[in-house]
């Protein structure tokens, strides 16, 4: 089980979950929630990438978080309904477990370990978007670039990852002209290598040393509050 979240489940209290749980192939681009839609399924990913993206009523978007391996799509959903805040968008196509919200909230009723999971994982997103206001208002295209990068590579297995220039726009808040000017620096300093839909990661400690703080807090949040290793 990739996804970290049921793979930290103790056996019994997976059980309970496990007979509902449907395997699925999400391809790039799909939107899985748009804001106001009631939430009526959650998704665990395996090694697709999901984007939150807060919308404005110009049509402009930013990434808020991304969600993989390490957690699940409208997990708060199995407390109580909700409607999604955010446009759910997939980032990096693959396999995730989806789950119906009225089968997990009976299992979230039946299972302290689950509970747990609930709220710990909800606290590291929170922290995650937050994180991520403050990064996007006071850090550098380049830095912010490079931790979307770092990013994306903890929640898939590899360092190719495939993407539009109009996607990255999108998910940095910027133009395309800015994105192609970001990608073509860090690919003339070797970290990088840039195709037309490809970015391969060449060089991670670098791109580390270039990212802001952003991405290491993010990390440490993660590992804080949910049991297993983050990448």
């Amino acid at each position: 089980m990739k996804n970290r979240l049921l793979a930290a489940l103790p056996t019994e209290d997976f059980g309970l979950i496990a007979p509902h749980l449907v395997q699925q192939e999400l391809e790039k681009g799909r939107h899985l929630y748009d804001p106001g839609d009631p939430i009526e399924a959650i998704y665990f990913p395996h090694d697709c990438v999901i984007s939150l993206m807060t919308l404005m009523e110009n049509g402009a978007a930013i990434e808020s978080a991304p969600i993989g391996r390490e957690g699940a799509l409208g997990l708060m959903a199995a407390v109580a309904p909700r409607q999604s805040l955010v446009r759910a968008i997939i980032q990096t196509s693959g396999q995730a477990s989806r789950i119906s919200v009225s089968a997990l909230h009976d299992a979230w009723t039946r299972s302290s370990a689950l509970r747990d999971l609930v709220d710990r994982h909800n606290e590291a997103l929170f922290g995650h978007a937050i994180q991520s206001v403050a990064c996007n208002a006071l850090h550098g295209v380049e830095a912010r670039f490079c931790r979307w990068l770092l990013s994306c590579r903890d929640r898939i297995e590899g360092d190719t990852i495939s993407l539009t220039q109009e996607f990255l726009a999108d998910m940095l808040g910027v133009q395309r002209t800015t994105v192609t000017a970001v990608a073509g620096s860090l690919q003339a300093k070797g970290l990088i290598r840039y195709r037309r839909g490809v970015v391969d990661i060449l060089d991670r400690a670098g791109l580390e040393a270039i990212t802001c703080e952003c991405y290491a807090a993010v990390r440490r949040g993660y590992e804080r509050l949910l049991p297993l290793p983050f990448g």
